[in-house]
């Protein structure tokens, strides 16, 4: 490469849309001799701090025109800024065309994002879309053997240190990074014009768009790095407690789209991603004390979620034990005070209800797997009796509530369920019998009655030994999707043991 390293900055352009703190940007480079070019906007908030700045249609002979469409797409700015001054031809036709070099381009985008959040009309979103600027970011970004580009608000601080420490001189490294940076601005900014152009589609091709992470301590397990994508204070307000880990958001994410199913009053306790214990109760306290009995063993180290205000008396319960995280959607002054005298316990405050992208992404081989989440939960209109006795009403609250449960456990699963409190489940099994074994000797474990319990199953049963072994402990009720060439078999079975059974249609694996 044909460069020289450093590069003293001595004409700099300027066109933002966000004028915040600029002013110490502008400060800076009037003190180090930059001449600067702007406009618009910016070129009258440089004149309002009595900065020297020239007008970029001076440089082009041109006004802004089109409603301010058009304003620095010219050879006059594009030239000065794509110029290799270490080429002879280019030097020549700089001189030859009058035109200026720069050495520092400080450019951020229309507002794009906002617009669609605010959903603004379709025009107004459209004349969001910014040509000039995200042309100005890439051409300074190509060039960044000779220019610095600044292209976000969020990297003045990085800008004003180079200022201060290099004394308006920058290095090869300083330009490459910021130009990094740069095409990183713009390849989001089409990301999210893209994604609003193919909204309609069903499955929208594979083209994240998420800005900011927050670094984690580690990954899954200490020897691996982790990070977060996203905007985590959006949906909760920390209160309390040490940094959250990559673990502890995967069971946060778990635990809010369970609870997103339940409106009575309920707590759910989670283990890595799988409730271990749920209730819903006429009060937060006894849906705790339900959900604690579902397995106080594995609530050690868990995590806890509830969707009603937490007060003083269940805060007081759950203080008892020892767990990660609590989540709630609001806590009462001394419930809260309760819950903070463990130091590290992370206290979140959900702001919104359980929140859905529409869409699921996972890496797998060379590539990424994308489907549409799983939105979908059965009430009692949704379920198909095929046996001739028939759930109770009891019964039938007890399946609609089993089957939401077992819509968020891992594949193979199967939940118990009685008087609307999780009694056991098996998760995680490579066969639907082992699952059911493992959820019938836990609820004995526990001192569950499973007399008059349901059972529900997040897939079909191709065989009756899952209906007979829970027959025969007792289950009087089973909820499952159907759909096996062997369903008559079961419904069968169940015929002939007054067991009902009804079926939904609808599978809900989650591997």
């Amino acid at each position: 490469m044909h460069h020289r390293d450093i590069k003293r900055i001595k004409n700099a352009l300027l066109s933002v849309f966000y004028k915040e703190r600029l002013d110490k940007v502008v400060r800076q480079l009037s003190e180090l001799g930059v001449a600067c070019y702007s406009t618009g906007g910016t070129l009258d908030f440089i004149k309002g701090l009595g900065a020297h700045v020239q007008a970029v249609e001076d440089l082009t002979g041109y006004p802004s025109i089109l409603g301010g469409r058009v304003k620095t797409l010219h050879p006059n700015v594009f030239g000065g800024i794509l110029a290799r001054t270490y080429r002879e031809e280019d030097r020549a036709q700089l001189e030859q065309y009058h035109i200026r070099p720069f050495d520092l381009v400080i450019v951020d985008l229309y507002p794009f994002e906002e617009a669609v959040r605010e959903k603004r009309s379709a025009q107004e979103i459209i004349e969001k879309i910014d040509i000039g600027g995200v042309s100005l970011i890439r051409a300074a970004a190509k060039n960044y053997e000779e220019v610095l580009v600044v292209s976000s608000r969020n990297q003045y601080d990085e800008l004003l240190e180079l200022l201060a420490t290099k004394k308006g001189e920058t290095g090869l490294a300083d330009r490459k990074r910021f130009a990094a940076k740069a095409f990183q601005v713009s390849s989001h900014y089409d990301t999210l014009i893209f994604n609003y152009f193919n909204q309609d589609e069903e499955i929208p091709v594979f083209q994240p768009c998420i800005t900011g992470h927050k670094p984690l301590r580690y990954g899954e397990n200490p020897h691996q790095h982790g990070k977060f994508y996203g905007r985590f204070e959006a949906l909760f307000d920390q209160l309390h407690g040490k940094e959250i880990s990559y673990n502890n958001l995967l069971d946060v994410d778990a635990a809010v789209n369970l609870m997103g199913e339940f409106d009575e009053p309920a707590v759910a306790i989670l283990k890595h991603n799988n409730a271990c214990g749920l209730a819903t109760r006429n009060t937060l306290q006894e849906a705790w004390e339900a959900a604690l009995a579902g397995d106080p063993q594995s609530a050690f180290g868990g995590i806890i979620i509830a969707n009603r205000a937490i007060d003083t008396a269940t805060a007081e319960a759950m203080h008892a034990i020892f767990f990660e995280v609590v989540i709630a959607p609001a806590y009462d002054d001394t419930a809260l005070h309760v819950l903070q005298q463990k130091k590290n316990r992370i206290i979140l405050l959900q702001k919104t209800p359980a929140y859905h992208s529409g869409t699921q992404f996972r890496t797998v081989l060379n590539g990424v797997l994308v489907q549409d989440q799983d939105t979908r939960t059965e009430n009692t209109a949704d379920l198909t009796p095929v046996t001739t006795k028939r759930p109770t009403a009891n019964e039938m609250e007890d399946l609609v509530f089993a089957n939401k449960i077992v819509k968020h456990s891992k594949s193979n699963a199967i939940v118990l369920a009685k008087h609307k409190q999780l009694c056991a489940s098996g998760v995680g099994q490579t066969s639907r019998i082992d699952a059911l074994k493992q959820a019938i000797e836990k609820a004995g474990r526990f001192g569950f009655d499973l007399h008059g319990a349901v059972m529900a199953s997040d897939a079909f049963f191709p065989f009756p030994d899952c209906v007979e072994i829970a027959g025969n402990a007792g289950i009087t009720a089973v909820i499952h999707p159907g759909g096996s060439v062997n369903d008559k078999l079961s419904s069968d079975y169940c015929n002939k043991h007054h067991i009902a059974m009804v079926t939904t249609g609808v599978r809900h694996f989650k591997h």
